[in-house]
């Protein structure tokens, strides 16, 4: 994670991202930096550009907030659930169980 945070902040500075320049944030930061790790970030973002990639995914990532309604209403319809019904839904799962042994 610190090499994709250095390339962020190199750009924020508008820094080129280049291998030295990931190497030195890291370092300063007092990690030791793994050349094949640099080299992989910097060819990868190469011709990447980082603030538009930002702003594209803010945008993307907006509409995730509805999820949480829809695990509600299940954990409400599992708790609807009779003690009867759980017991049957267990003999039905071990009677399947079975069927892959006998």
């Amino acid at each position: 994670m610190e090499y994709i945070y250095s390339a962020l902040i190199l750009n924020s500075l508008g820094q080129e991202v280049s291998e030295a320049n990931v190497k030195k944030v890291i370092e300063a930061a007092g990690a030791k930096a793994e050349d094949a790790k640099v080299k992989a970030l910097v060819s990868a973002l190469e011709g990447v550009d980082i603030k538009e990639a930002i702003s594209k995914a803010a945008f993307a990532a907006a509409p995730v907030a509805a999820a949480p309604v829809a695990a509600e209403a299940k954990a409400e319809k599992k708790a609807e659930e009779s003690p009867q019904e759980q017991e049957k839904k267990a003999e039905e799962a071990a009677a399947g169980l079975a069927s892959l042994f006998g």
